[in-house]
């Protein structure tokens, strides 16, 4: 048996081309577009790359990006002052302070600043209520990018058995809300699981989230399953002749692909979807400001 990939990157280019299409529907229909922002505190590197990486794909799918770039020792209070700013800002449908933050800045405070409507990561207190009641939410791009690839791969989810590893807000316990909300029976397990290998046994859908390189092992994995991934660990490379190192996720993924039905890859799974569905969330933000419905990124 070898499992089905899931191609991630693949998936996220058909969304995109989705959520450009929608976003050329609004420019004809209402002669203005989305506007997504992002607030980069500091110059660390790898989130400089992604908040590149950001603003090229929103303005890609036909978006307005805005960005601001503040220094590491800017005031707390400066960054709220902007947040509140870009709050009143009309033109801007979704904004996001790219995380961490420098220590001297209180993170939780700086996320529940931002207004719920424009919260596009969903990690404001207010949506984390709101998807944890089942109610009308802002949801976290990677969980978000989860569902879909699920949906897209099962067609319906409802009365399977769901295993979330992880219990992050980021991640894990989004990722459990969600699978609920699809009728499934959930898990949540984690380090502290009595015989995690058993309950992972269980599972028809196994989510990993753990940050732990090749943490999950084939003989975990109920044959079968639907494996999502979302685990990006860097280790050295095997190969001693390259020094670059090598990208792996939460699962074995060699072990497990000979037992899974479905699994997402490591780089090119659930990756390529995060941003995918950080533009998509722009896009509903800006739908729900201007009283449309909310758009349909489940491809029929």
């Amino acid at each position: 048996m070898t499992a089905k990939i899931i191609d991630g990157k693949g998936f996220s280019q058909k969304l995109r081309s989705r959520i450009a299409s929608t976003v050329a529907e609004i420019r004809t229909s209402k002669g203005i577009v989305p506007g997504l922002a992002v607030i980069l505190v500091g110059q660390d590197p790898a989130s400089e790359v992604y908040v590149r990486n950001k603003a090229k794909q929103t303005s890609e799918v036909g978006m307005e990006s805005f960005k601001y770039i503040l220094d590491a020792d800017v005031s707390e209070e400066s960054l709220l002052d902007l947040i509140d700013e870009v709050n009143r800002n009309d033109s801007i449908h979704g904004l996001l302070v790219q995380l961490p933050l420098p220590d001297h800045i209180d993170s939780d405070l700086v996320i529940n600043s931002i207004s719920p409507q424009k919260d596009v990561d969903g990690f404001h207190i207010s949506n984390v209520g709101l998807l944890s009641t089942g109610q009308k939410a802002m949801v976290p791009c990677t969980p978000l990018g989860c569902k879909l690839m699920l949906l897209d791969y099962h067609g319906s989810l409802s009365g399977l058995n769901a295993v979330v590893v992880g219990r992050s807000n980021i991640v894990g316990k989004p990722m459990a809300n969600l699978l609920l909300q699809e009728n499934c029976t959930v898990t949540i397990a984690h380090s502290r699981t009595r015989d995690l290998p058993a309950v992972c046994r269980e599972a028809d859908i196994l989510v990993a989230a753990v940050g732990r390189p090749n943490f999950i092992k084939g003989s975990w994995i109920k044959p079968g399953a639907t494996v999502i991934d979302v685990g990006i660990n860097r280790i050295n490379n095997p190969d001693p002749a390259i020094s670059k190192p090598k990208l792996v996720g939460d699962v074995d993924f060699d072990e497990a692909k000979s037992v899974a039905g479905a699994i997402t890859p490591v780089p090119g799974g659930v990756g390529p979807m995060t941003i995918a569905c950080l533009l998509a969330n722009t896009v509903t933000s800006f739908c729900r400001t201007e009283g449309l419905p909310d758009p349909n990124w489940v491809e029929k």
